[in-house]
């Protein structure tokens, strides 16, 4: 924490959250069923190799690039960590550098140029050793800083979720609810989610949201396109719905 607050001090007009060294990620209920087995997946691009382009680009042409460097640097650390059968402790990893950068102050450091490369290695040392990351994680920090690619931190989390989806066969569905479900409950969410896709495995991430008034919702599929809503507040709108009142004549 010391040595966070000295890299904190040295910035000018930039502040990183003191908490970042005691970060805890949010709930993930990940249900592993029997008989689950490792799906075999070639990735071409390895950390130790291959090459990624820098390059900065605008526009459409930028984002696809973007998302193609993304790509490939999720699955190169998704090589990495299955090789070393270290793919759930690295997912975890991950799972809790996307929390950190999701704080802007955090993620405009890291992405700030003007800052030294070094200074950014030492925070990193910091946040890997108090997060207990494995050292290919840590590894693979470095790289995205010494390459200037921290900024595509967000998406490679993104991607590589997809492909541990696919390595371990897992089907991800995201309940959102107003208030938190029971582990009971989750569980039957997951076994209901996999009756319907088929998946060895289903992996729950739970979101709350006040505006559903009760009940929940599940998005799962191919980026979230499946919903099950069972909600209120869908409820609700689909009275408002039935008691539209404007095509209707009243007798006098």
């Amino acid at each position: 924490m010391a040595s966070l607050q000295h890299t904190t001090a040295s910035l000018q007009s930039k502040h990183i959250p003191r908490n970042i060294l005691t970060h805890k990620p949010k709930p993930i209920l990940n249900l592993s069923l029997p008989g689950t087995s490792f799906t075999s997946l070639k990735l071409k691009f390895s950390l130790t190799g291959g090459n990624i382009t820098t390059r900065r680009s605008n526009g459409a042409l930028g984002a696809r690039m973007s998302a193609t460097a993304a790509a490939s640097y999720a699955s190169a650390l998704a090589e990495v960590a299955n090789t070393n059968n270290t793919l759930d402790a690295t997912t975890a990893d991950v799972e809790k550098i996307e929390e950190i950068f999701s704080d802007p102050q955090v993620f405009d450091y890291f992405s700030n140029p003007t800052i030294e490369i070094a200074q950014k290695r030492k925070l990193i040392d910091d946040i890997a050793t108090s997060s207990e990351f494995q050292p290919h994680t840590r590894n693979f920090l470095y790289i995205l800083v010494d390459a200037q690619r921290i900024e595509l931190i967000n998406e490679i989390a993104k991607e590589f979720e997809l492909v541990y989806n696919t390595l371990t066969d897992t089907e991800l569905a995201v309940v959102t609810s107003v208030v938190k479900l029971e582990s009971q409950h989750l569980a039957q969410i997951a076994k209901q989610v996999q009756k319907l896709t088929g998946a060895k495995n289903v992996r729950i991430k739970t979101v709350l949201d006040a505006s559903l008034v009760a009940g929940f919702t599940v998005r799962y599929g191919n980026s979230g396109s499946k919903l099950i809503d069972m909600s209120v507040k869908k409820q609700l709108e689909e009275i408002a719905a039935q008691l539209e009142l404007g095509d209707i004549q009243l007798a006098v």
